[in-house]
């Protein structure tokens, strides 16, 4: 997150390039040793943000420390902001006494270009930078070397690169159907979808069936279901499933469709569609696609142009946190599955048969009430009550079950290792502008 909010604010200070800036613009008042200062304070706290990025979801100072970063971010874009009126001021001044104010309309912001130690003001005759600039500047500057001094009390690791995403899960078609709950008409509307016969296949090919959700509510376990249900298994000729997750790689995924059946000896994309064609060809398939992020259409049209070599009434089942890749696949809005979370009772269910697997009932009995409100906690997501289930089983004692009730649940390890690093998967793969919008406070 401070990654994102540091990434934004120079992408807003240097919107134009070096190339751009005017020789003849002068710098005075000593702004640049100002510009140089901030340049590397900048740089400093920077070198510590892939740190600070990680540590902040547990540490409320960490969090407090890229507050005050933020709002010295907005104080730096106002400042820019004041500076540019005054030059576009100073241009009105200088254009009307030319008789001219017409070059004013194509105008771009002043920038502040970071790391470039120098600032760039577009095309004008003279710059007059004010004193009350100046002296904002260095107040600016000062609050930055407080915020960089700051940094060393808390021992931040030096990283370099972006901050190293949480391990994706990998999945497979193998499902213990007696530990699944609440999902039965979700389930039965797919099914229904994957059998069912459509006009529509003779010109587009299979159709493309999206459960679309945010993580952790159970879109894999859904896919699972419909995968593994009698119904859909005596239907298809070939099931086939894939694992997606980040990156998309074409080649893997053909791998997979192939299934050894003629892999070719070539590492070239050309051999491995052409092998991917034969083995759907005529045939009646179902593939799930679980886990796709990429909204790149090019990827998937390679891969989608063999698939159509398969027999009418094939389908694509896809599993996915954005409803944008959904579209991007030609699913049609009336054929989505968006997933939503799971009723208290079958999140107490799930949890139930977790924490008390291998309780006695009298044992039961004294913790199911304190079980069922660990469970509001949930908020009908799936993982949560898987994580919270698991944890609870290997606690003995009502102060350790009372423990965890009046906990944080985000404090809890293993809820955190479980629940909170998969959902943080969805946070990177936002823009840099909507992740500043997310920070905590």
């Amino acid at each position: 997150m401070a990654d994102a909010l540091v990434c934004v604010v120079l992408q807003q200070l240097a919107s134009t390039t070096y190339q751009q800036i005017e020789k003849e613009v002068e710098l005075v008042l000593d702004v640049k040793k100002e510009v140089a200062k901030i340049t590397s304070n900048l740089k400093a706290i920077q070198a510590v943000l892939d740190d600070a990025e990680k540590r902040q979801v547990m540490e409320a100072v960490v969090r407090y420390w890229l507050d005050k970063l933020k709002n010295v971010s907005y104080e730096m874009d106002d400042v820019l902001d004041e500076w540019n009126t005054k030059i576009m001021m100073q241009q009105v001044d200088n254009h009307e006494k030319e008789g001219d104010i017409t070059l004013l309309v194509t105008k771009k912001k002043v920038c502040f270009l970071i790391p470039f130690d120098c600032f760039c003001f577009g095309h004008v005759s003279r710059v007059i930078l004010r004193r009350d600039i100046k002296l904002k500047l260095k107040d600016l500057n000062n609050k930055l070397t407080e915020i960089a001094e700051e940094r060393k009390a808390y021992k931040f690791q030096h990283t370099e690169g972006r901050v190293e995403q949480p391990e994706r899960q990998k999945s497979s078609s193998f499902l213990d159907i007696s530990k699944t709950f609440g999902r039965e008409n979700e389930k039965d509307i797919i099914v229904s979808k994957l059998l069912s016969e459509s006009s529509q296949e003779i010109i587009r090919g299979p159709l493309v069936i999206p459960i679309v959700g945010m993580g952790g509510m159970g879109k894999t376990t859904l896919a699972q279901l419909a995968y593994n249900d009698e119904n859909v298994k005596a239907h298809f000729e070939r099931r086939i499933w894939v694992c997606v997750s980040d990156p998309f790689d074409e080649i893997k995924i053909a791998k997979a469709i192939i299934d050894g059946n003629g892999t070719p000896n070539s590492d070239e994309l050309e051999a491995f569609l052409q092998c991917m064609s034969k083995s759907v060809e005529g045939k009646k398939f179902l593939l799930v696609l679980d886990d796709v992020w990429t909204q790149d259409h090019r990827k998937w049209e390679q891969l989608k142009l063999p698939l159509l070599k398969g027999a009418m009434g094939s389908r694509i089942l896809v599993t996915t946190r954005k409803e944008e890749v959904a579209i991007m696949m030609g699913a049609k809005m009336s054929h989505m599955i968006h997933l939503k979370q799971l009723s208290e009772e079958s999140c107490w269910s799930l949890f139930y048969h977790l924490a008390f697997f291998d309780k006695e009932e009298d044992e039961s009995n004294v913790f199911e009430a304190i079980g069922k409100e660990i469970v509001k906690k949930c908020k009908g997501l799936p993982l949560a009550a898987k994580a919270l289930g698991s944890l609870m089983r290997f606690k003995k004692t009502k102060k350790e079950w009372q423990d965890v009730l009046h906990s944080e649940i985000w404090e809890i390890e293993e809820v955190e290792q479980e629940v909170f690093q998969p959902l943080l998967l969805s946070y990177y793969d936002l823009a840099s502008g909507v992740k500043r919008c997310l920070l905590l406070s």
